[in-house]
């Protein structure tokens, strides 16, 4: 399950990402010379997000995904409602770089300590999950552009994709957590 959810996660990340010169000159108002500043900006989310995420993620994962994977669903939702005011699309293009490297930072160490038996291995199926993820986020990003969606579309589809890793990461858990209760006693924290 860790495997498909950096797969979903990753693939929103580069679902939008690979459709942010188009968004940004077509949408935001930027002009062509800020692209190169923009996918920086980025970047440096990016960097900023695996920072924290390499810092936590090893004692507190789920304080990084439930709670970032929250906010991950809310950027982008945020962002396509907002593309058109530059600034905006600035800050969250920020925001979104770094929750996304620092959710999907630490669902990779969750792999690696899930298989702490077979480090190769579970490097290897790591990276299998982000390439997956970056090869298919583009690949329906485009698709919505291509049917007339517009360049906000691929903003949409990273929501759909970390809406469908919540899903499916949050669902199953709520209910292990709920048959593991005693009723009229707390759920376990």
């Amino acid at each position: 399950m860790t495997l498909a959810l950096a797969a979903l996660v990753n693939g929103a990340t580069f679902c939008t990402f690979t459709y942010l010169a188009p968004l940004a000159t077509e949408v935001s108002g930027y002009g062509r010379a800020w692209v190169p500043a923009l996918l920086a900006v980025f970047g440096l989310g990016s960097f900023v997000g695996v920072t924290v995420a390499g810092r936590l993620s090893d004692t507190r994962p789920m304080r990084i995904l439930v709670p970032g994977g929250l906010a991950l669903l809310a950027g982008w939702l945020l962002l396509a409602a907002t593309a058109a005011i530059a600034p905006v699309a600035l800050l969250l293009v920020l925001v979104q770089g770094a929750l996304s490297f620092a959710v999907g930072a630490t669902l990779i160490t969750l792999v690696l300590y899930r298989a702490a038996d077979a480090p190769s291995l579970g490097g290897s199926f790591a990276t299998a999950a982000l390439n997956v993820g970056a090869a298919v986020g583009p690949l329906l990003g485009g698709a919505a552009i291509g049917v007339g969606l517009g360049y906000r579309s691929p903003l949409w589809v990273s929501a759909l994709l970390v809406a469908l890793a919540l899903t499916v990461g949050l669902v199953p858990a709520a209910r292990s957590r709920a048959r593991t209760s005693l009723p009229g006693q707390p759920i376990p924290s």
